[in-house]
């Protein structure tokens, strides 16, 4: 019997994670590579991405504490390991650290923020016997970090924690924008004049900090957050998981009564899948692999954390936007240097939000193409886009019943039932069909299934075409063609022509064809036609 570890649900200091005996994946060989070969960093990534806890260690690092980096034995007698970087020649000087964190707030106003500032500076007044003598708060800034450097004789390491929390909850109040905007370039415009007196900077966010307007004075920061030497500094990498984590997979893999193989494979459909520069490294989401070990579930923790209000009325400002229109597109380089707040183009904000992911890059194009990272994402973000943009107000039973169907469906392979269960759907919210076209009816349909958590496929290439939708089921595997104002007939025999399903009968499965039609008139399914 395996002995489970504790693991770091919603911690994210690092004294505590290693005073405390909970697992801690080694990132200081990277955190040294970057102390030491540069001076002000910027890093973008995803909520619950480990951005905190990085911010947490550099501040260790910095202030000395080389004895949370060494090995200890704990009360209970579990054996911290030395981690890396205890093991280099780092000095372990002890340099004054002033470190902001803006993420742990709820009312995201220009009022709390400027309450925030002064609370935080007032902090680093007090340590160092400083009067506050003006509102300003850059000069404040500015007195602190001089006297902490007279003081100790050490140079200052500034540390910026999701800088870009309340600009990403006002998007779209002008007003509000521009004050928080006036807030943080009025604290952080001396930082480039400082460069005598800092040692190091290091700030965080969601997103691209070049697109806020706030840092326009420090144009040395350094971009890490799409280098290849930094992806895996945040989240956890294949190689991190099989070597770090591979007693908590052989945990897990007992627990479910599974080899560490069929566990293993699990983990990586679930929670892998995320890349961050043309190397393409695999990395994992840190925060739902860390939850599925501690309770031994592999369920949606990622999304069911809390999808970003932010990005949810962000979406909300756009056109209305199909599953269909995100996974697998491709995009030009120039399509990260856009605006988050690009009200016509969904596709930086939901790459930056960790929605969308690297999926493949041509070097000959300079061409990215972006997906769903993993199954819990694109099953999350479906029930997003159903939930905030598809859905009627009001048919959460109807929604429920055409679930029950769906998982009929797949214990019986009843399609009968099934597609009559989609009928009832759409009829309950008739005003969203209006108008509207074959892609419609097919990003809607598609979108539903991945939202129940199907293995489905939209627009699977074939050799002499693409399939509207390859549905894999325990019974069978269904190919579906999807027709408007035709006839279902007609959808048939377009799978047949393309030999649609050809590609899928080595799979062992029956290969159901499906032909089905939806009406203007009827703003519904009218007919469909079932050929194995």
């Amino acid at each position: 019997m395996l002995v489970k570890r504790k693991y770091p649900v919603g911690i994210q200091s690092f004294e505590s994670i290693r005073k405390d005996g909970y697992v801690y994946v080694d990132k200081t060989p990277l955190i040294y590579k970057m102390i030491t070969e540069g001076k002000p960093y910027f890093l973008s990534r995803p909520r619950r991405f480990g951005k905190s806890l990085l911010c947490s260690t550099l501040e260790a690092i910095f202030l000395g504490r080389r004895e949370l980096f060494d090995e200890m034995v704990l009360r209970d007698g579990t054996v911290q390991p030395q981690l890396f970087i205890a093991q280099t020649d780092w000095e372990w000087e002890t340099h004054p650290v002033v470190r902001f964190d803006f993420s742990r707030t709820r009312d995201f106003t220009d009022v709390v923020l400027n309450r925030q500032i002064d609370d935080m500076l007032s902090v680093y007044e007090q340590k160092y016997g400083l009067t506050t003598i003006s509102p300003d708060c850059s000069m404040r800034l500015v007195k602190i970090v001089e006297e902490a450097h007279r003081q100790t004789g050490h140079r200052v390491v500034i540390l910026v924690d999701e800088y870009d929390s309340f600009i990403l909850h006002n998007i779209g109040s002008t007003d509000m924008e521009a004050k928080i905007r006036d807030c943080f370039s009025s604290l952080f415009s001396p930082l480039k004049s400082l460069d005598d007196h800092l040692r190091f900077i290091f700030i965080t966010g969601i997103s691209k900090f070049s697109q806020m307007g706030i840092f326009s004075t420090l144009n040395q920061l350094k971009n890490i957050s799409m280098s290849p030497s930094y992806e895996g500094i945040c989240g956890i990498t294949e190689e991190e998981l099989i070597t770090q984590l591979r007693p908590d997979i052989e945990q897990l893999a007992e627990m479910r009564a599974e080899t560490y193989g069929e566990t293993l494979t699990k983990l990586k459909q679930m929670y892998d899948g995320y890349h961050f520069s043309k190397k393409m490294t695999d990395v994992y989401n840190p925060f739902s692999l860390v939850n599925a070990f501690d309770s031994s579930q592999l369920n949606d923790y990622w999304f069911a954390s809390g999808t970003s209000v932010a990005v949810v009325n962000l979406l909300s400002k756009m056109p209305q936007l199909q599953l269909t229109d995100v996974d697998g597109v491709s995009v030009p380089t120039t399509s990260f240097d856009m605006p988050f707040y690009s009200y016509d183009n969904p596709l930086p904000v939901l790459y930056q939000s960790g929605y969308l992911t690297i999926k493949s890059y041509r070097h000959d194009r300079d061409m990215y193409t972006l997906g769903f990272p993993n199954a819990e994402v694109r099953r999350g973000f479906a029930e997003c886009l159903y939930q905030y943009v598809t859905a009627a107000k009001g048919i959460d039973s109807n929604r429920n019943n055409f679930l029950n169907a769906y998982y009929d469906f797949r214990d019986t392979g009843d399609l009968d039932t099934f597609i009559e269960a989609i009928q009832t759907f759409f009829a309950g919210v008739p005003y969203l069909l209006d108008n509207h076209n074959e892609r419609h009816y097919h990003a809607l349909l598609y979108t539903m299934l991945v939202a129940f958590g199907a293995d489905v496929v939209a627009e699977e290439p074939t050799a002499k075409g693409r399939a509207d939708i390859i549905l894999r089921m325990p019974l069978g595997i269904y190919v579906m063609e999807i027709k408007y104002n035709d006839k279902a007939a007609s959808a048939l025999a377009q799978i047949n022509k393309k030999g649609y399903a050809e590609k899928y009968r080595i799979d062992g499965r029956p290969v159901i064809k499906v032909g089905i039609t939806f009406s203007s008139t009827e703003r519904n399914i009218t007919e469909w036609e079932i050929e194995k």
